[in-house]
């Protein structure tokens, strides 16, 4: 059997993407050199940092792209490191040319949707909502990103399994990804269990930096966990992402509710809009079938209709989702509920939230109409 030829190794090549920047090594200059002799070939690959933690994964998605060629019987990859320049060059091509503290987000022709999360108290099942969402809109073909903004109870890692640290090119951080989710939080930079203890300012700072220093790529929708309350991660928020979208998640309880009406009515202030209410938590099914309404009922609805009235717009209650074990176990395991039993009342209810939510008709509120001014 003849031996490959360069091109066809190089077009093997081309179908490896880099597991962080999901884009092929061939376009991001991480091959330095293929070398064919008989039914051998040897390939140079340059990894962005030291120590890559995704080495052995590209070694292994090489050999394979490679090794499947006819006439290819040995795999050789040989593993350097890319220059300071290479890296700036691979930097330039990442950000497009855009300047290096910017916030592709906030940009008017931005096509992402930015979701933040929020509730009014802790303990309504926030995070377990944000990890579920972004699971499945992700199995939809969605690119999605998850930004952990609760950084004095981060748990997003966790949940969504996030098990290897994120990468640092110089300034540029990539973030680790977990089921298609790009995920970043201020829990992979903290060792151990060990709490984070800042202010205002600091916080504010986190948050930019997860904003403008992360490489997201072209993301479809962004979500991020907020804080329960209106503090500082809630103003910071709509400074730095004006257009994000809030979603506010509540439980039946009467009390929780009223509670969680403040995490919405801060739009009001931040001049942002509200995507709807989501209820958690709504009944426990029992198995004759019927219903226990553990934390009572209609505290959903009710958010919805009283954050309409405050903001004189229609506020939809998303869906109701139903208390179910395999929705704890899911975000103890880092596997979610969405992917671990899909069919499960729970996940049927979240994923069709997280159909409506990445699919509903987009405002225009911070788009650019492209309207130029004529002479009359």
């Amino acid at each position: 059997m003849p031996a490959p030829t360069l091109d066809a190794v190089r077009s093997a090549l081309a179908g490896v993407n880099d597991p962080e920047i999901r884009r092929p090594i061939t376009e991001l200059g991480m091959i330095e050199s293929v070398d064919v002799d008989g039914a051998q070939v040897t390939v140079s690959l340059l990894l962005t940092v030291p120590g890559c933690p995704m080495k052995a994964t590209l070694t292994k998605d090489v050999k394979a792209a490679v090794g499947a060629l006819d006439g290819v019987e040995d795999v050789v990859v040989n593993l350097g490191v890319m220059s300071d320049e290479q890296r700036e060059g691979l930097k330039a091509k990442l950000r497009g040319g855009q300047p290096v503290r910017e916030i592709p987000f906030s940009k008017p022709g931005s096509l992402t949707r930015v979701y933040a999360i929020a509730s009014g108290k802790g303990g309504v099942g926030k995070s377990s909502v944000t990890v579920n969402l972004a699971a499945a809109m992700a199995a939809e073909g969605l690119s999605v990103g998850v930004l952990d903004a609760d950084v004095h109870g981060f748990s997003i890692p966790r949940m969504l399994g996030v098990e290897a640290p994120p990468t640092r090119v110089d300034d540029m951080i990539l973030p680790p990804v977990s089921h298609e989710v790009k995920v970043i939080s201020v829990g992979m930079f903290v060792p151990g269990n060990q709490p984070v203890i800042w202010r205002g300012p600091m916080l504010h700072r986190a948050l930019e930096q997860f904003l403008t220093d992360v490489f997201w790529g072209d993301l479809d929708v962004l979500l991020l966990d907020l804080p329960p309350g209106t503090g500082d991660i809630a103003i910071s928020t709509a400074q730095l992402l004006p257009t994000a979208e809030i979603v506010v998640v509540t439980t039946p309880q009467t009390a929780a509710a009223e509670v969680a009406e403040r995490a919405g009515v801060i739009a009001l202030q931040t001049h942002q809009q509200i995507a709807g209410v989501i209820e958690n938590m709504s009944w426990l099914e029992l198995p004759d079938g019927s219903r226990l309404e553990v934390f009572g009922t209609g505290g959903g609805q009710a958010v919805a209709e009283s954050l309409g009235r405050a903001v004189g717009t229609e506020v939809p209650l998303l869906g109701q989702i139903p208390m179910d074990v395999r929705l704890r176990e899911g975000g103890d395991a880092g596997t979610p509920v969405v992917l671990a039993a899909p069919d499960s009342p729970a996940a049927l209810s979240l994923r069709k939230i997280a159909s409506d939510l990445a699919h509903r008709a987009r405002g225009l509120a911070g788009q650019s109409l492209g309207l130029t001014p004529t002479d009359r």
